[in-house]
């Protein structure tokens, strides 16, 4: 089969983009992988090496026809000339003619009006996939339908280091919100752990592992100066090798997307899934994560791992692991367990299933 990808944020290498590649990888063995792509190809292929590992030598860039450039009619033609094509939502949805489309949604998409068009579009579409079962709600309420579901592809630990160090962890690329705010809220984190240790927690620091582009470098320079005089780490846009040497050494692994927003109006602010709490679990890394999004059917409370609401919560719940060194074995033993359920295998089982 001849299979095209597109994905309008190609360039930021976020979780979206580990998942399309993903699936691109995961069906080259057995068919021909095109992605529609207009920008500079081979940065592509660097940043892909840099971030996630992936050579993506077997996958062909070919005009974008999703650009502005292309007309509806123009689209349609050229997308007769693929078996397939897999898209990635940013609440757009495509009108093409080919054998098979499938539309694959990140987060909720609220702003999006189910209009007489948009329904059209709905019609022409084969399948649509989400992340969780916290995406799909939302969708499938806004569009009417019965999506599927198909968690990300997690890298799972090959090997776990027993010496592990008095690290905290957290990674995520920077978004800043439409609001301002900062998704993955990490100033919120960088100002806990220091009211931390300004209460007297020793020995222990908090590594930041942030993705951006260059057209962020300045808020970037901000949260360095917000950690100024704390030992506190914040890793730029590191590789595969430096991400895993992170995940290995950490005993406790944070994440706050959607803290203090109103996730009623916009649960699009929540964590979809969260591929970097799987990645950290299967490190042995305890995951102490806001109860929100997609991150409640990751964590199983007290049993591999801890959910909080509040900023009290977050620092009761992690001071309780630091001493409790019986206890955090005991969880982490229980976040390796559960981080299984989120492999490659099952991803690669999935799309392939949905490509048939």
């Amino acid at each position: 089969m001849k299979i095209a990808f597109y994905d309008p944020y190609l360039d930021t290498m976020g979780g979206g983009e580990k998942y399309m590649l993903t699936a691109a990888l995961s069906l080259a063995k057995d068919n021909e992988i095109f992605i529609f792509w207009d920008k500079d190809y081979e940065l592509i292929r660097e940043r892909a090496k840099q971030r996630f590992n992936f050579d993506l030598a077997k996958v062909k860039f070919v005009q974008n026809i999703f650009s502005p450039r292309f007309s509806i009619f123009k689209r349609m033609v050229l997308s007769r000339n693929f078996d397939a094509i897999v898209y990635l939502s940013d609440g757009s949805l495509p009108f093409l003619i080919t054998k098979k489309l499938i539309v694959h949604f990140q987060f909720p998409v609220e702003w999006v009006k189910n209009d007489f068009l948009t329904k059209i579009k709905m019609r022409n579409i084969n399948k649509v996939i989400c992340n969780s079962y916290f995406t799909k709600s939302y969708i499938d309420k806004k569009f009417g339908i019965k999506s599927s579901v198909l968690y990300p592809p997690c890298q799972l630990a090959k090997k776990i280091i027993s010496d592990k160090v008095n690290q905290i962890l957290t990674v995520g690329r920077f978004n800043k919100n439409k609001n301002g705010g900062n998704f993955k809220k990490h100033d919120f984190l960088i100002e806990t752990f220091k009211k931390m240790v300004d209460e007297g927690i020793k020995n222990w620091v908090f590594n930041i592992a942030i993705s951006f582009k260059e057209e962020d470098k300045d808020q970037i320079k901000g949260l360095e100066n917000l950690a100024k005089g704390y030992p506190i780490n914040i890793y730029k846009n590191v590789n595969d090798e430096t991400l895993k040497n992170l995940y290995s050494k950490a005993k406790i692994y944070w994440h706050a997307s959607g803290f203090k927003e109103d996730l009623n109006f916009h649960p699009e602010l929540a964590e979809h899934f969260g591929i970097a709490t799987v990645e950290a679990m299967s490190y042995g890394a305890v995951p102490i994560v806001i109860k929100a999004g997609g991150q409640i059917e990751i964590v199983e409370d007290s049993k591999n791992g801890y959910l909080w609401q509040t900023q009290a919560q977050l620092v009761e719940k992690t001071e309780k692991l630091i001493n409790d060194n019986t206890l955090l074995k005991q969880i982490s033993n229980g976040a390796i367990e559960r981080s299984q359920n989120f492999g490659l295998k099952a991803f690669t089982k999935g799309i392939t299933h949905f490509l048939e």
